[in-house]
């Protein structure tokens, strides 16, 4: 236990030492992760109402997929990003995006985007039917049903929400792999830890790993705040 005592002293220390590459390290990480987390968000909740909304050929098909790729393994994700931003393979080599914080985002949201509608839509698919059913009925025009159901599930789409930011937050295979942990440029939380446990500077690594738990917690715990308020 006092190894960890003194892990724990040792975050501290680093948290109030207001050390630039520290605080360079977690801001990147925070803005990679909101910026995936946004974009899975815009892309994800609406496409979840059409799918729940709609019914037509392949509907199905198109759900057993997302649902697989819920649980796509990290390291796949970053294999299939590397090889298409890759300048000697890659459909999009000459963007030259990768080993940048846009190849990570990439990356992320093709983790996080599945994760985001899936339970998006299982919140939509526990709806009592008579909210369809009576808004239909009073006259709701499609935008208007759209926004009503969402409004009736919003307790389950914070859920989705905070969950693909857990994902997102503890992500380091991917995120190593397309982003290259580059001192100053890439490296984000995860992957300093990794350098860390690397290079045999096991209570470093410890600490950093306390510091993310911290920012999650705070973060989380802020997310369940708003969601609590619009409940």
């Amino acid at each position: 236990m006092a190894y960890f005592a003194e892990a724990f002293t040792k975050a501290l220390n680093l948290l109030f030492s207001f050390d630039k590459e520290l605080y360079g390290i977690i801001s990147l990480t925070l803005r990679i992760s909101a910026v995936s987390l946004i974009i899975s968000s815009i892309i994800g909740i609406p496409t979840a109402a059409i799918l729940y909304m709609k019914k037509f050929p392949g509907r199905g098909i198109i759900l057993n997929i997302i649902s697989t790729f819920m649980g796509l393994p990290p390291v796949v994700v970053g294999l299939f990003v590397y090889i298409m931003l890759s300048n000697q393979m890659g459909l999009f080599g000459d963007l030259r995006l990768l080993f940048t914080p846009a190849a990570m985002i990439i990356a992320q949201i093709i983790l996080a985007l599945p994760i985001v509608t899936g339970l998006t839509h299982t919140a939509l698919m526990s709806l009592d039917g008579l909210v369809i059913k009576t808004s239909i009925t009073m006259g709701a025009s499609p935008s208007q049903l759209f926004a009503t159901i969402l409004r009736e599930a919003r307790y389950g789409i914070g859920t989705a929400v905070i969950t693909a930011f857990g994902r997102l937050m503890a992500e380091v295979g991917a995120v190593m792999m397309v982003g290259g942990n580059v001192r100053y440029q890439t490296r984000v939380m995860t992957t300093a830890i990794a350098l860390q446990k690397g290079m045999g500077e096991f209570q470093t690594a410890l600490a950093l790993g306390i510091i993310l738990l911290l920012l999650s917690f705070i973060i989380n715990f802020f997310l369940q705040f708003l969601k609590g308020r619009r409940v």
